[in-house]
């Protein structure tokens, strides 16, 4: 195990400098490296690389188990959280969730207020307290004290970090993100995707085009400012230079009731370049109230060009699971299921040296 960090300049007066938008590493390699790419892990909003070390009941995390099967690992902390600095001055306000926030949209939405379609088909919190994933709850009491704070405004000191981490690491990684780290993963693939040997998109944030109002199932507005993935801008072929040019339509719900339709682009279809024939898989849980638009950016990715296969994790027999999945009871399934797709559709790519 080592740590390093990436990324950062120096900020402010002369005499007066701040080192600001360093990013935090944890690199863990195992005893003997047995699998082709190293895992860059890119986490969620109000989260630090410690989520990937141990669940909030205390089993060992998905970091364990990839070391276990021979992979290299390496862990961020986001810019301006966690173990990386924080400039006030420079970065802006930090906003925190509160507990409430946290028991309806993940911990215990069929009890705490909820108000997505799919609450009651989480069911995975590993406790058995009577304030399961509510305050009280020692799992859940446990599980808060390791959400931290967050700037607004996170890609633009995330995203010039990750650059900088895959330029150090210097040869192909696969990007494993998470909600919030989706977005910055797009972004950083988009700028090094000789460094992306692939990705797994653990429900990044979207949908890409518009805001979705998840307990209504509609979207609310667009975003006339998107690029398709992030409102950071991505080369296209035919090119294009202002997301105005990227004419789409709304497609019908393939689930109505259950999740939204998807912006698709018009015809001809602008292919992202940096993205052609990129394995990519996506996936979300049975019980996430992110179910309502995580189907939209892999269709958008594969219109573009990417090959990004979609699950919904009961579709594989994986059930009952939240947004945060990788702490859910049932954990050690879904980063099994990630490991064998790897397997199968990335590392044995490393032979024969295609995407």
């Amino acid at each position: 195990m080592a740590h390093f960090y990436v990324g950062g300049k120096y900020v402010g007066e002369p005499g007066k400098e701040y080192m600001d938008g360093a990013m935090y590493v944890e690199l863990w390699v195992p005893k003997q490296v047995r699998q082709p790419y190293p895992i860059v892990m890119f986490h969620g909003n109000g989260q630090t690389g410690a989520v990937w070390q141990q669940t909030p009941d205390g089993r060992p995390g998905w970091a364990y188990y990839l070391i276990d099967q021979g992979y290299v690992v390496y862990m961020v902390d986001y810019p301006a959280r966690g173990r990386s600095p924080y400039v006030p001055s420079v970065d802006g306000q930090l906003g925190m969730r509160t507990a409430t926030e946290l028991e309806q949209i993940w911990t215990a939405p069929a009890t705490s207020g909820g108000d997505f379609p799919r609450k009651n088909k989480y069911t995975q919190w590993p406790s058995n307290s009577p304030k399961k994933g509510m305050v009280g709850d020692p799992v859940f009491d446990n599980f808060i004290k390791g959400q931290m704070q967050f700037v607004g405004n996170q890609d633009k000191l995330a995203v010039p970090a990750g650059i900088a981490l895959l330029d150090a690491i210097g040869k192909p990684v696969i990007l494993l993100t998470h909600s919030q780290g989706g977005g910055i993963g797009f972004d950083v693939a988009e700028a090094r995707s000789h460094y992306i040997a692939g990705m797994v998109s653990i429900e990044p944030g979207g949908p890409q085009i518009g805001t979705v109002d998840t307990a209504k199932v509609a979207y609310t507005r667009t975003n006339p400012s998107s690029w398709g993935l992030t409102t950071n801008k991505y080369e296209f072929d035919p090119p294009i230079n202002s997301p105005a040019e990227l004419k789409t339509h709304l497609e019908p719900s393939e689930r109505p009731g259950d999740e939204v339709g998807c912006y698709m682009q018009d015809a001809p279809v602008h292919k992202l370049v940096h993205f052609q024939n990129m394995r990519i898989l996506s996936m979300s849980a049975e019980g996430t109230y992110h179910r309502v638009f995580d189907a939209c950016i892999p269709k958008w990715l594969n219109q573009a060009g990417a090959k990004d296969d979609f699950v919904r994790l009961e579709d594989v027999g994986i059930h009952g699971n939240m947004h945060e999945m990788f702490l859910d009871r049932n954990s050690d399934e879904v980063i099994k299921f990630i490991d064998n797709w790897l397997r199968k559709n990335i590392n044995t790519k490393a032979v024969s040296g295609t995407r």
